[in-house]
């Protein structure tokens, strides 16, 4: 097992929300899995679920691009709302830095936001990055923060990405329609034909469901840096990846040493 020192942990919209509302208990025990992995890690947390939360308050056609935008800007301070009163529970200061594809595209703003990161650290702070869905165009949307999570591990020098999820893994077949498919513990390599394959998006909040996971895990494996994918509805497994170096579900990519 890697010795890991900075990891980035990302929840997607779908652990975050059940039947148009803010799954609170889930959310809570998040906020404590996270609290508990700080004791040994330093931790960056990218958290989606903005426009969902806003669909909690107002009903609008999800559908719609700028109807999503208006979700975000709603949701926006409900999420982060939520997530302050939670660590507040454990004593634990948040702040909140919303990004876009540019912020990656410019050496000056990935420098700005490297700057915020080591200064969040500093002063014990847990930084909640999130995508800036109002200045987002269609053609910078990462994916339900799939991307924009991998691109935060590598720019901000992290080992390890971890992504909580609504699946518990990555499978050599479709597990819903194929009883005997297996889970890989690891892998190594993601070909064109596996992403052709995953385009399939479960919750209307979400943008890109598996595939986006695997340009995420591409990417990563191409920086020489590492992502685990598992559930985020049972945190054990995180748990036991990261505080125990147990690796007994989820999958591991990684490029082979």
């Amino acid at each position: 097992m890697n010795q890991y020192n900075r990891v980035v942990i990302k929840v997607g919209s779908s652990v975050l929300t059940e039947k148009g509302e803010i799954a609170k208990e889930r959310m809570l025990n998040l906020v404590s899995f996270i609290v508990e992995v700080r004791k040994k890690y330093e931790v960056i947390f990218v958290s989606s679920g903005a426009a969902a939360a806003g669909y909690t308050a107002l009903k609008l056609d999800k559908r719609e691009h700028i109807s999503k935008k208006v979700l975000a800007a709603i949701g926006q301070p409900i999420l982060m709302s939520s997530y302050k009163k939670k660590f507040d529970i454990y004593d634990t200061d948040i702040a909140q830095i919303l990004l876009t594809e540019d912020d990656f595209n410019s050496r000056k703003r990935t420098e700005i936001f490297s700057q915020i990161i080591q200064t969040s650290f500093k002063e014990d702070i847990i930084p909640i990055v999130n995508e800036n869905d109002i200045s987002s165009t269609p053609d910078q949307i990462f994916g339900d923060n799939d991307l924009l999570a991998a691109k935060v591990t590598h720019h901000t020098d992290s080992d390890l990405l971890v992504i909580l999820s609504d699946i518990d893994g990555y499978y050599d077949s479709n597990p819903d329609e194929n009883p005997h498919a297996q889970m890989l513990k690891e892998v190594n390599s993601i070909s064109e034909d596996e992403l052709a394959a995953v385009y399939r998006p479960h919750n209307e909040f979400t943008s890109g469901g598996l595939y986006t996971k695997l340009v995420a895990a591409d990417f990563l494996i191409n920086k020489k840096r590492e992502m685990f994918l598992c559930s985020g509805f049972d945190l054990s497994t995180a748990y036991e990846f990261l505080m125990d170096g147990k690796h007994t579900k989820g999958t591991l990519f990684r490029a082979k040493n």
